[in-house]
């Protein structure tokens, strides 16, 4: 079945959802996981428009990142913990959206099965933040699995 599982997280607890399922998968199926995160970076791209004048955008960036390393390290940790074969990804930023980074770097770790959280976000809220899951459900070129909160 599958043997390469691709796990998406953030710091959010749909992703600790996400990534508990993505462990027992793996676990069960003897499969190679690797975790993931993107370091969106879509907001601080406003620097030009004078929000640099307000914050240091360099230090942002690598709070950011620090922050995302080790929220990885913590996820391969309870991985190996379960017995998984654990590997972890920080996705370079880049001027695209979040789940076109994710389907990008699942591809090239060759992932037959991506597996992220989704906030289940309707109406106005959907509209305003937007949806991770959604978009990935249309670009994916992969299995995905889609974990809901409840």
């Amino acid at each position: 079945m599958y043997k390469r599982i691709f796990v998406a997280i953030d710091d959010s607890t749909t992703s600790q959802k996400a990534l508990e399922e993505a462990v027992n998968l793996a676990s069960a199926l003897g499969a190679t996981l690797c975790v993931a995160t993107a370091t969106d970076e879509g907001p601080l791209a406003q620097h030009g428009m004078g929000l640099g004048s307000y914050i240091d955008v360099d230090k942002v960036k690598d709070e950011m990142r620090a922050a995302n390393t080790t929220l990885l390290q913590q996820a391969v940790a309870k991985a190996t913990a379960a017995g998984c074969k654990a590997e972890h990804m920080l996705i370079p930023p880049s001027q695209r959206r979040v789940a076109e980074m994710i389907a990008e770097a699942a591809g090239q770790w060759n992932a037959d099965l991506v597996v992220v959280g989704t906030h289940g976000r309707r109406g106005v809220e959907r509209l305003l933040v937007g949806s991770v899951a959604e978009n990935l459900v249309r670009i994916a070129t992969t299995s995905l699995m889609l974990v809901r909160e409840q």
